[in-house]
């Protein structure tokens, strides 16, 4: 049984409050155990829905639960997604602070910029290749704003795909010529290789995610546009991050990206 829209905008609240004051609340599913995977996207859009009047400007998309073992962790047999915001947009080889967030963890991404206009239904790869703008690469910030990072797919839809910031590669290439399942990527933590893996992790080809957020979106009589960011999902396993750590990410033929931390995390 679906949870009541006053229990809908009750959640909608709390996650919204513990985002603004960096203190988590217990894993959803367990204060509400009717939770629904439905009931979660109608709390991601309200949050995403206050956050467009409070005139944050929405930038793109994040897809999350992209490889298989993600999904099998989750038990889920399709991806998630989620919204960014400018407000969660990182200039390249700055500073994050760590202060404003709660139990971050950082992945390395291939990122995705359109050209134009791409709306479902029956969206394939290949127009997702056509729609393409320029292809780069990018870290994803995620920070649950539930408690120890205790989630399911339902806790981690409804709090916005666990998104919190990310940032891109300064690096633009177009699509032609590159094969994305085979490009490679390295994540460095203070200069030691910590993470690895390649494209063909993120659905056996990136462009997939990119068709399945499409029509997805349909769905919901929604389309991605022109200009709008497109972040692919986790090409290896997140590494949480602390005060003082140095983080960059390298992917073949699209070029490297550095963040640094600052501030401590709340306790």
């Amino acid at each position: 049984m679906a949870l009541s829209q006053p229990q809908l905008l009750e959640i909608a609240d709390k996650l919204d409050k513990a985002e603004a004051t960096c203190q988590p609340i217990p894993p959803l599913v367990e204060t509400y155990p009717a939770l629904e995977e439905k009931d979660a996207y109608q709390i991601q859009w309200m949050v995403a829905s206050r956050a467009l009047r409070a005139q944050r400007h929405l930038l793109g998309y994040k897809i999350g639960l992209t490889s298989l073992e993600a999904q099998k962790h989750f038990r889920v047999f399709e991806p998630d997604y989620g919204h960014l915001f400018d407000s969660m947009s990182i200039n390249e080889d700055s500073e994050i602070d760590l202060s404003q967030l709660i139990q971050p963890k950082i992945e390395g991404e291939i990122a995705f910029v359109l050209g134009k206009d791409l709306r479902g239904p029956g969206i394939t790869p290949a127009q997702v290749m056509r729609a393409i703008d320029y292809v780069t690469t990018s870290f994803e910030i995620i920070d649950s704003r539930i408690q120890n990072w205790k989630i399911t797919a339902r806790d981690t839809i409804a709090d916005n795909g666990s998104s919190s910031r990310f940032v891109l590669s300064g690096m633009k290439r177009r699509l032609e010529g590159l094969s994305l399942p085979h490009l490679g990527m390295a994540l460095y933590k203070n200069n030691d290789v910590v993470v690895t893996g390649s494209g063909a992790a993120v659905m056996g080809n990136p462009l997939n995610a990119v068709a399945f957020l499409a029509n997805t979106l349909a769905k919901h009589d929604r389309g991605l546009l022109e200009g709008q960011v497109i972040l692919s999902g986790s090409i290896g396993g997140m590494v949480t991050m602390q005060a003082g750590d140095h983080f960059s990410v390298e992917i073949q033929k699209l070029g490297r990206v550095s963040v640094r931390c600052k501030g401590k995390l709340n306790e």
